[in-house]
């Protein structure tokens, strides 16, 4: 069996477990107000007022202005996420970590240790919340994917089970808006062509699927209504490469949004590199349309890149060559070919010295919960049309 753990409202829960005065407030952790962002994610009482994670921040504070913003402090949650990886760890050793909040645990052969699995699941809850005071949400199924869904069904600190073999009848019981991967413009879709129900998408073949939705997305969708695991994390190649990646609420084709949040998710892998003092010689953007259709662009080089800005530049460059202008559901960036040979000077130093030193005092500084250090460019102004008033 395979569980799916997420950690409850991950970044607004550490702080909460933080700062215990923020408790039951509406809290956002993301851009602060008055700048151009995204929220990153809020607490459960702030999703009340329609707040959710990828909305630029001039909505969420005209949605809940009595709110509490936060900055993202990524290095913290960084280090409660590894806790947790850890714990995973002690309970199976095929953890497969989706992201920082996030991971996919195949359970098999453990039954002897922890029981069945709904007594495994309890153990690790008590577990996560004893060590760190957070809660987490867990799926159980035959798969990865049926596991993906059941575990966002009663968050928070939710747990479903869905039985070997009633894969197909789960996803007959779900809505068509619970289905992981289909977004806006293909709920639209689905609306044009009549399809209501889990059922009414499941009658259709593969063939058909393909023709009307193409054929990855045909493909997904196939699979993903008969409870069929579509692959979703590829050949789960995770532990040789480290990587993060955004999906908008809407597909944007904003260039500047977009070239933001690369800066953004390639800051938070130079600061694991520079917690692990490793180098990544290689870089990967992923892309995804609103169509299914995803891409990914690689390249590498036979040394260490020495800095935030080569790392950033390699990654926009590598953007670039493969966006066509058209909106983006889905944007990512991984490091892989990590080399702990090479000599301290390399890593953040070396040919670029001046911007590298500047990276590790960024790092430094966030590594001891200074986590309002951060580039400029994500934090530049908004237009007037996107800034939201100032606070009395």
């Amino acid at each position: 069996m395979y569980f799916h753990i997420d950690l409850d409202a991950f970044f607004a829960s550490v702080e909460q477990v933080d700062q215990p005065e923020l408790l039951g407030k509406p809290l956002v952790v993301g851009a602060l107000p008055g700048n151009r962002g995204v929220v990153s994610t809020c607490s459960y009482a702030a999703r009340r007022f329609g707040i959710h994670s990828a909305m630029p921040i001039s909505e969420a504070w005209r949605r809940c202005p009595q709110a509490v913003f936060l900055p993202v402090r990524m290095a913290r949650y960084d280090e409660v996420s590894r806790v947790v990886m850890r714990i995973f760890e002690s309970f199976t050793p095929d953890v497969l970590q989706v992201s920082i909040d996030e991971a996919s645990l195949d359970m098999v052969g453990t039954e002897a240790l922890w029981g069945g699995a709904a007594a495994a699941a309890a153990r690790i809850k008590a577990a996560i919340l004893e060590q760190t005071g957070l809660t987490i949400s867990i799926g159980i199924a035959a798969n990865r994917y049926v596991a993906k869904l059941a575990c966002g069904l009663r968050k928070p600190d939710g747990l479903v089970l869905v039985e070997p073999g009633q894969e197909a009848a789960f996803m007959l019981s779900l809505r068509l808006a619970d289905l992981w991967g289909a977004g806006a413009k293909t709920q639209q879709r689905f609306a044009e062509l009549g399809i209501r129900t889990m059922k009414d998408l499941a009658a259709y073949n593969q063939a058909l699927m393909q023709s009307l939705f193409g054929k990855a997305g045909g493909q997904f969708l196939y699979l993903a209504a008969r409870g069929q695991d579509p692959g979703i994390y590829g050949h789960e190649s995770a532990r040789k490469s480290i990587g993060t990646e955004l999906t908008f609420e809407e597909d944007s084709e904003d260039r500047e949004l977009l070239e933001q949040a690369i800066l953004d998710m390639c800051q938070q892998l130079c600061l694991r590199l520079f917690q692990d003092q490793k180098g990544a010689c290689g870089v990967q953007v992923k892309l995804r349309y609103h169509d299914f259709v995803t891409l990914t662009v690689q390249a590498s080089q036979p040394s260490v890149y020495s800095c935030l800005d080569e790392i950033c530049k390699a990654a926009t460059g590598l953007f670039h060559a493969k966006w066509n202008g058209h909106a983006v559901r889905l944007i990512g960036v991984s490091l892989f070919n990590f080399s702990t040979e090479a000599r301290q000077a390399e890593l953040f130093g070396g040919a670029t010295e001046r911007a590298g030193a500047l990276d590790k005092t960024v790092f430094a500084l966030q590594q001891r919960g200074l986590g309002k250090m951060t580039r400029a460019r994500l934090l530049k102004r908004p237009s007037d049309k996107d800034k939201p008033p100032a606070p009395d």
